[in-house]
């Protein structure tokens, strides 16, 4: 009998992987250039954790753990690190840089939503559900970033499940504020 920590006892996760890793899609992060900077990263987001909203429970240990699963890239100003309505499934925490998020209307333009920096966390929702990119952020400057994929997600749930709910707790508790938010937005457009 497979116990929970066999990857058998998992088996739609295990196949997920399983299935991506032979994919062998060419996604826009394979423009991006990689770094293998994982010592400096860690110091970088540990001095992050009073700026960001995410690791704010996080100790230095549970970051040493996390970037173990994580790519780091650096984009340069001007290049896009994320494409609507493309169809991946990586989270990105911003580590240096500023990032702009736009969103096409239905003219075709791009109209910016908003202007990210260092402890922003990008693409959470296309993570969990797989569905389409629903922004697209270009690097205003040169940004540096770390990369979680949801096949390093699930192997971080399967092989580090004290990490990967603390991670998962996050991830709603972040997304539930930002729809809070937005529906206040929505609330006083409408009573105008």
């Amino acid at each position: 009998m497979a116990s929970d920590s066999d990857p058998a006892y998992f088996p739609q996760a295990h196949n997920m992987i399983e299935e991506q890793n032979q994919s062998g899609q060419k996604t826009l992060l394979d423009t991006i250039h990689r770094i293998d900077d994982s010592e400096t990263m860690v110091q970088q987001i540990f001095e992050m954790i009073g700026h960001s909203k995410f690791f704010s429970d996080f100790t230095r240990e549970d970051i040493e753990r996390l970037i173990a699963f994580m790519q780091i890239y650096r984009a340069e100003a001007g290049q896009t690190i994320i494409q609507e309505g493309d169809v991946d499934d990586n989270l990105l925490l911003i580590v240096e840089g500023r990032v702009e998020i736009t969103k096409t209307d239905s003219h075709g333009d791009h109209r910016p939503m908003t202007v990210v920096g260092p402890g922003a966390t990008l693409g959470e929702m296309s993570m969990i559900d797989g569905e389409p990119r629903f922004a697209t952020c270009v690097a205003l400057e040169t940004t540096t970033f770390a990369v979680l994929s949801r096949d390093n997600m699930v192997r971080i749930i399967l092989e580090e499940p004290a990490l990967g709910s603390k991670i998962l707790i996050k991830l709603v508790t972040l997304l539930s504020q930002r729809l809070r938010a937005t529906s206040s937005n929505l609330l006083q457009y409408l009573e105008n």
